[in-house]
């Protein structure tokens, strides 16, 4: 039942921190953003090709609420033609924790293979990896993610590097790899995929630091 005040108002929202904070994120989408921005700033049109299944006004409007919400910025720059960029404030930055338990969440109680209605995106995976691979102690290293075609042409790559502890995913080629992994966006998708298949991955370099990059997947869906 809605309270109403003597003064007519309808108190139709709770004064909590947590409904305060789903009335900012509720929305899948904004997190979704909050992940592709955590790597810098972006135009639009490169959110839109992060999101094939959001509508262009669809995504500008969230755009638009996250800026008034301060969680993001804006910025238009004096160009020909304009370019307007969007970036995360320290509030959105801050949301990027967030990721990291819904992540280890979906890995262990929502995770099967694609639906039909679902693109998949390995990179997005690549991307998360920060919030779930666990750096090995005492380990400093870097192992790179490549995604390759059927003819082994790389099409994209990530870096992940551990560092006292830390685990930082950049996008671009390691200083020195320790660990190298090689797949099709396939293969990538059934390693990461509920059957954790491997079959179709090439391993160079340090084999051990790779699988357990891979591991870190399993463990954070709960397969031991």
């Amino acid at each position: 039942m809605q309270r109403c005040e003597p003064s007519g108002i309808r108190r139709r929202r709770q004064w909590a921190p947590d409904a305060r904070g789903l009335g900012v994120i509720g929305d899948r989408w904004m997190l979704l953003i909050v992940r592709e921005l955590a790597f810098g700033p972006k135009r639009l049109s490169e959110l839109q090709r992060a999101f094939p299944g959001l509508s262009t006004g669809a995504l500008e409007q969230r755009l638009h609420r996250m800026t008034t919400e301060g969680v993001i910025t804006r910025e238009r720059f004096a160009e020909v033609p304009p370019r307007v960029e969007f970036d995360l404030t320290d509030a959105g930055r801050d949301l990027v924790a967030i990721l990291g338990p819904v992540v280890r969440w979906a890995l262990r109680w929502a995770w099967t293979p694609p639906s039909p209605d679902e693109w998949v995106d390995v990179t997005a995976l690549f991307r998360l990896a920060g919030c779930v691979v666990d750096a090995p102690a005492g380990v400093d290293a870097e192992i790179e993610l490549i995604i390759e075609d059927d003819d082994e042409v790389a099409l994209d790559l990530y870096t992940l590097a551990f560092s006292h502890g830390d685990v930082v995913v950049t996008h671009r080629p390691a200083a020195h790899a320790d660990a190298v992994i090689k797949a099709t966006p396939r293969a990538w998708a059934q390693a990461f995929g509920p059957d954790r298949s491997r079959a179709g991955l090439r391993i160079g370099g340090d084999a051990e630091l790779a699988a357990t990059v891979l591991s870190s997947f399993e463990v954070a869906g709960g397969v031991t």
